[in-house]
């Protein structure tokens, strides 16, 4: 039986979750084959879009991928939202907002939301989001069993504060802890048994 491998990567914003550059628009799209020498079938469990950071698993098992972006496992970001987030936001967010997806309307499901004032350890980026000269910022938790596309930017614009940086920092018990932006580790036990 073929040896499947597995990887746990803090992938940093300015990258596109894949390996391949299928965009032809522009030629030079940073991906995550900068980071190691994965193997050629390995391929990146769900997506953080481009401007998005934080945890993905790759694997080159599909089985693994299958479960992981299923409705059973939880995925919890955290967002630096424009303005000092309300409760009234926060309880929207948890109860289920509008967003648009695939050219219709989607409402999405109830989630986990909170206020973060006690953060923990966010891997650096490139360049800041930006200064306090132009507004104050806060954070929002947002823990999800489903992801629609943008879904958690989507989500806060939504109730009217919109997202700045995103950071995945968590799926099943599956933690970013101390990872810097581009740092690659490969686990030698199958995801599933963390994500159940």
């Amino acid at each position: 039986m073929k040896e499947h491998r597995h990887f746990i990567i803090c992938k940093p914003d300015g990258y596109l979750s894949q390996f391949v550059n299928n965009q032809t628009k522009r030629s030079n799209k940073k991906l995550l084959g900068e980071f190691y020498d994965f193997p050629e079938e390995t391929m990146a469990i769900g997506r953080l879009d481009e401007t998005s950071e934080g945890l993905l698993l790759l694997t080159t098992d599909g089985k693994v991928s299958e479960h992981i972006r299923s409705k059973k496992v939880e995925k919890e970001y955290l967002a630096q939202v424009d303005g000092l987030i309300t409760s009234e936001a926060i309880e929207m967010l948890k109860n289920g907002v509008e967003i648009g997806f695939e050219g219709t309307t989607y409402i999405t499901k109830n989630c986990k939301a909170h206020k973060v004032t006690d953060f923990p350890h966010l891997p650096k980026r490139r360049k800041k989001i930006r200064d306090d000269r132009h507004g104050p910022t806060s954070w929002v938790s947002v823990t999800l069993r489903e992801g629609k596309f943008r879904q958690v930017r989507k989500m806060t614009a939504a109730v009217g504060f919109p997202t700045l940086r995103l950071i995945r920092i968590r799926i099943g018990d599956i933690h970013l802890n101390n990872l810097e932006a581009g740092d690659v580790i490969e686990v030698d036990h199958n995801f599933r048994s963390r994500t159940s």
